[in-house]
This record gives structure tokens, sequence and C-alpha cells, in this order.
């Protein structure tokens, strides 16, 4: 790839003429890469970037001004010298490894259970009252969200009753607990609680997969989330806890407040501060530095990936997009670095991430190649 044709890529972004696959790349890449400083007359740099401005639809909303600052400065003085841009010399993106056909971004999915065994669709159901339990009402909001209502005062119930609210692969959904507690749960996920908090020792759910946590805070009744291979134990705090049985590691990443983390049936913990996160492979707990950007993404609505390698990214789309991922060759371990918002069809994700050397993609169906 030469600096020609990069600057006709360019020249089409100024002329509105760039592909989506163009747009996205170009967005990409300005969104993402850091620059060394370089100088560039104040003249001709509001010149470029007025012009890139005026074309440019931004992926996230968010101010970029500093960063295409930057870009304009190493396109015009380096001649667009970026090393990923599957960009050929007749200035168009080949698209030869994707198919027309798409698949669209996962939504709001899910399925709740009651202790009773009773299974409700939350996607199709109503708005309104969906069922009764004890003294407690669950209620299906006008946003989607569901949510407990207590009518009349707290009792205790003759026997402790679990539901569940399961989130398919595609899908994700929040939920107000029963004592206020919201949780957000990612995709392939699924959180077992008690139907009533009322006059109990301690509130503990269970949890498979990922979700946040904003945990109503209630200094006598510790809030406990319970996962393969760990206890998280708090009084009232944000945090996530990513879980998901195929990626080996459990991490839980600290917003705000304090969490112990252990082993299950250890007495010994780990005690996170805000901005910190606890990494547990099995048999040890780590602690370190979070990037809690990376950590929130999913559920601000965004893939955001800092050198990850392509399994680990594929396994993040296969459960958004609910696709299966299929290998072929000797694929490159190369990291990716993007910030991608989950909003966008299967094939756009995929040309940003084919946009990297060393790795090709194809949609056939529900099921995507990963190539060389």
């Amino acid at each position: 790839m030469n600096g020609e044709g990069l600057k006709e890529l360019l020249a089409k972004y100024r002329a509105g003429d760039c592909t989506e696959g163009e747009k996205i790349l170009l967005e990409n890449w300005i969104s993402n890469v850091t620059y060394p400083e370089y100088q560039i007359s104040e003249e001709d740099l509001q010149q470029d970037l007025s012009e890139i401005r005026s074309s440019l639809p931004l992926v996230k909303t968010i101010k970029l001004w500093p960063r295409i600052a930057a870009a304009a400065s190493v396109i015009f003085l380096l001649g667009f010298g970026i090393y990923f841009y599957n960009y050929n010399t007749s200035g168009e993106i080949r698209e030869s490894e994707l198919r027309v056909s798409d698949i669209g971004p996962g939504g709001n999915k899910a399925y709740l259970t009651l202790g009773n065994g009773k299974r409700i669709a939350l996607t199709d159901a109503n708005n309104g009252a969906l069922a009764k339990q004890s003294n407690m009402e669950i209620i299906k909001a006008a946003d989607g969200r569901l949510i407990y209502k207590m009518n009349g005062e707290a009792q205790k119930s003759s026997g402790l009753t679990y539901n569940t609210i399961e989130t398919p692969n595609g899908g994700k959904y929040e939920i107000t607990l029963p004592d206020g507690t919201h949780v957000w749960l990612n995709s392939a996920s699924i959180l077992k609680y008690p139907a009533s908090f009322a006059l109990l020792k301690e509130r503990r759910v269970e949890l498979k997969g990922e979700a946040y946590f904003e945990v109503a805070h209630n200094k006598t009744v510790p809030f406990k989330v319970s996962s393969s291979g760990q206890t998280v134990e708090v009084l009232g705090t944000h945090f996530n806890v990513n879980s998901y049985s195929d990626e080996g590691t459990i991490k839980t990443t600290l917003l705000e407040g304090s969490v112990k983390v252990s082993l299950p049936g250890s007495k010994d913990f780990k005690l996170l501060k805000p901005g910190e996160q606890a990494d547990n492979s099995g048999g040890s707990i780590e602690i370190s530095k979070a990037n809690t950007d990376q950590a929130m993404g999913w559920k601000n609505g965004d893939f955001v990936f800092k050198g990850e390698d392509v399994k680990t990214v594929m396994r993040q789309l296969a459960r958004w997009y609910d696709v299966e991922i299929e290998y072929k060759g000797n694929v490159s371990d190369i990291g990716f670095v993007s910030t991608i918002s989950r909003s966008r069809k299967l094939s756009e994700v995929i040309k940003v991430l084919q946009a990297t050397e060393g790795v090709h993609f194809k949609i056939e169906g529900r099921r995507v190649l990963v190539m060389p």
C-alpha cells in the first residue's frame, strides 16, 4: 500500500464518494490510533480539518478534534502511511471475502423463569404487570426493563424462591432486582436471584456470563455475586463481572465503592478499589489496574479491543451476533485495537477487523469463516 492510494481515499471522502466500508475504516483509524508530534502550518491544518469534519460521520458521539488534528498532520506530512488498511491501487476496499447477505446486531432479548417453572419471553411480553409473587409485583416497564415492585410490607415467605433471567446469544437486558439493585446482562448470560430479599441475612445472586451491577446500598445485608470459581461481596457499589466459561479468566472490574473477591471455600479475599480489576484464572486472584472503558464497553454499546487476539474478538462477536465461528488455516495472532459500535451490522464490523493485515473473513449464513 502506498501514500498515493490513501490520499485518493481522502479525496473520495471529501467528495462524499466513499463506500460504507471505506468510511468505517477511516473513522475507526482516526478514533483509535495515537500519533507522534509533527509540525504543520495552522492555515493548512484548519483548511484540511474543515474539509474532513464536514464529511465525516463519526462512529461515536465524542470529541475527536485532537485526534483528527493529529490524523491530518500525519496524513499530509507522511502521505497517509497507515500500515493496516487493505486498500488497493484502484481505491476500492477489498470485500470479496464478504457476502452481500448480512446479520444485524443483537438487542433486548431475554427469558424470565419464575420459581414455579413458568417461563416468560420478555421480548414478546406486553408492558405492564407480568406476574405476582408474594408481595412483589414483576413489571415490564415502557423502556423494556424488568422491575420488581413491592406491594405492602416485607414478609418472610415460607420458603426461598428463586427466579432466573437468561439472555440468549444476540441478547441483552436490564433488570431492577427486588432490593433495588440495577443489573445489566450481556449476551449469553444467566442471573439467578431470590424472588424477594425481605428479611434475608444476605442478598446472594448467581451469575453465568457477564453483568454490570449497581448495587442498592444496605450496610446490614451484604450483596454477594457467586459465579463459577469465585464470590464477590459488596455493600453498595458499581462493578462488572465477566465470567464466561470459555474465557478462562473471571474478570471483576470495580467502578465505584469497594468489593471483596474470594475463591470458593476460602476465607481469604482480595479487596478492590475503584479502577482496579481482579483476574481469577482458577487457582489465584491477581489485582491490576483496570481499563474501565474496555470493561464497560459492552454496556455503553461498543466493542472495545485493546490488543486482543482474533479468537478473543470472535468470541465476543459470536455471542452478540449469534453466529458460529470456524477457523481455516493458520490465522495470525496479531492483536486488534479498535472501538466499534455494537449497533453496526456484522459485515461492517468485519470490514474494520479485516483492515488488519494477516486475517480475512467470510460470512456464510450464520457462520463466519476466519482465514489467513
